[in-house]
């Protein structure tokens, strides 16, 4: 063939060749075509779903991203819903939270508006197709709700929902509750939508582990925190009290609505010390101090006797145990209630409630509380220890003083008095008088100091009857302007605490009082003498108060019907009363009672 002829190619007519006539035009059939096509669709098909599979995976890394980027319980399960709807075109999505009892105590949920969520009002509890969901632990998917039974009860206002897919949260083996997605918007869920769920589901289970672990801490910090501040409140009085800090720090630290500390009372009984409330019952926190709750068959004394905590989702959930509070006009509804233990002895009940319709404590709440109530009762030991350590050496230190005053002061004082009457009796005119006078003044002193002697050996909880007539003595001085001067002679308090008869201080003391005041208000006196006399007349032991003063006298403004009731006093014991003009000026008054 020459370079210049012709090349044949497909579909061209061969020239014909020595005498062969030419064949017929090449041509492709349409079979083989179609089959082509055919192929070509179904790779283009494939790789479209290739590539949607592929956005749904990254749709599911986003999802699973967004999940894990925060620590706080509250707005993670949040972004669980919103992942979880936005992943499969949900319109609706819900997440179960279940509680101590198996039923769902939390609903977080999306899609719906406030005012819709207003309408519908209570929140679903974890009964029929959600609870299924919970009790068989698997994945449900439905077409639409109403093809299962199991699906009734739409409170009114509720908005209609046809497809449905619920998938269980495990958290370490554990079903923390369930996610909920309904109203597909490509008309039904598919076994992608649920795989792709339930993917999401594993890993916000990690997510809310996570979360609560990380709550978990910050919480265990603010319980130290606040046993470091009543340990510091105790130890430093100044800083504030030390009760009011436990019960407000407990009552936030615990999300209670209500903080009760309940202590011990001498009869017998727990006496409300403190009660703290949140927004809305601060009034009627403030109207249960100062109560007293029985320690029998009620919950606080239960804990106070047993030292064991309680905790329970509503105060008639122990039906022979009664509430400490009054629970209809508080709405209490989870209690908890804590003993306050100290080292050697329960100190009090520490009581949290919360209001009814709120999620019970937790055993990790219990666990806390426990926990900072002992450290908080200790601190209070420890404070009282401080507190008495501090009380013993002032004690001991006024007795060292009294000695001092007694055994050295006194004495010169009265060797002095002895050597000046001595010297008096030898004189004659002005200045024996006048050492006569020093004398009287000596022996006043004397008096004075006497009475110091017994102030400074009295103790804050002395109640005999010297106490109590030197309490009403320094109550008056402040009416008087000056303190009268006080005198003891004889064993009153020994004969008064034999004569068994409690009475007899009241009146000694009611006489004591009503006379002083009398001289305050009418007497215009500048001077008082109280003599307590306590002697043995002809084989009878007889208590004798006399008030002496200096002022305008009994006939000028005394009260009658005061000195008519301490007339009846005398009677009524067989004893007597007299008041009388004093030499020079002034006024005596005498009331005497026998003690046997």
């Amino acid at each position: 063939m020459s370079v210049d002829e012709p090349v044949a190619g497909a579909g061209a007519q061969r020239r014909p060749r020595d005498g062969v006539p030419p064949d017929p035009a090449l041509t492709f059939p349409d079979q083989p075509r179609l089959e082509l096509d055919q192929l070509l669709r179904q790779l283009v098909q494939r790789a479209g779903e290739v590539m949607s599979t592929q956005g749904r995976l990254r749709g599911l890394l986003r999802a699973n991203q967004t999940v894990i980027t925060d620590l706080t319980l509250p707005v993670v399960l949040r972004r669980i819903c919103e992942a979880a709807r936005d992943l499969v075109d949900a319109r609706y999505a819900a997440l179960g939270v279940l509680g101590g009892d198996g039923r769902i105590a939390e609903l977080v949920h999306v899609g719906m508006e406030e005012a819709m969520v207003r309408r519908i009002g209570e929140l679903p509890q974890g009964k029929g197709l959600l609870g299924a969901v919970i009790d068989e632990g698997r994945p449900i998917r439905l077409r639409t709700l109403d093809a299962d039974p199991r699906s009734c009860g739409f409170p009114g206002g509720h908005p209609p929902m046809g497809s449905f897919l619920g998938v269980p949260i495990r958290v370490r083996e554990e079903i923390f509750g369930s996610l909920y997605l309904a109203d597909c918007t490509r008309g039904e869920f598919t076994a992608e939508d649920e795989e792709l769920t339930r993917a999401l589901a594993a890993t916000a289970g990690v997510a809310i582990d996570n979360a609560r672990l990380y709550e978990s801490t910050r919480r265990r910090g603010e319980w130290l925190a606040a046993t470091a501040a009543v340990t510091r409140e105790t130890l430093d009085p100044s800083d504030g009290h030390p009760l009011c800090t436990i019960a407000e720090r407990s009552r936030e630290l615990a999300d209670a609505d209500l903080a009760v500390v309940l202590l011990p009372d001498d009869d017998g009984v727990l006496r409300i010390e403190l009660a703290v409330g949140g927004p809305g019952q601060h009034t009627m926190a403030e109207h249960l101090k100062g109560r007293t709750v029985p320690r029998e068959k009620t919950l606080s004394g239960h804990v106070f006797d047993t030292s064991q905590p309680l905790r329970l989702s509503h105060p008639g959930e122990l039906a022979y145990l009664e509430p400490a509070v009054a629970v209809a006009d508080l709405h209490i509804g989870p209690i908890l209630v804590v003993p306050l233990l100290g080292a050697e002895r329960t100190e009090g009940v520490l009581l949290l409630s919360r209001r009814i319709g709120r999620l019970p404590f937790t055993e990790e709440d219990l666990e806390m509380t426990a926990g900072f109530a002992s450290q908080a009762a200790v601190a209070l030991e420890l404070a009282e220890s401080r507190v008495e350590r501090e009380r013993l050496r002032v004690l001991d230190e006024r007795e060292r003083i009294a000695a001092d005053l007694h055994d050295h002061v006194i004495q010169r004082l009265f060797a002095a008095g002895l050597s000046l009457q001595g010297v008096a009796s030898r004189l004659d005119g002005p200045e024996a008088d006048r050492l006569a006078q020093v004398i009287g003044d000596l022996d006043d002193t004397i008096a004075h100091i006497r009475t110091s002697i017994f102030s400074l050996q009295r103790t804050g909880d002395d109640e005999g009857v010297r106490s109590r007539i030197l309490a009403v003595v320094t109550e008056v001085a402040r009416l008087l302007g000056f303190t009268p001067l006080l005198r003891f002679s004889g064993p009153a308090e020994t004969l008064v605490a034999a004569a068994h008869d409690p009475a007899l201080a009241d009146d000694l003391v009611a006489v004591l009082r009503e006379a002083l005041t009398n001289v305050a208000k009418h007497g215009r006196a500048s001077r008082v003498e109280v003599d307590v006399l306590a002697e043995t007349h002809d084989g009878d032991d007889r208590l004798t108060l006399v008030v002496t003063d200096d002022g305008v006298g009994p006939g000028q403004g005394a009260r009658r019907s005061g000195l008519a009731n301490l007339e009846r006093r005398a009677a009524r014991r067989g004893g007597t009363f007299e008041l009388r003009p004093h030499t020079p000026r002034g006024s005596r008054l005498r009331w005497a009672a026998p003690l046997s």
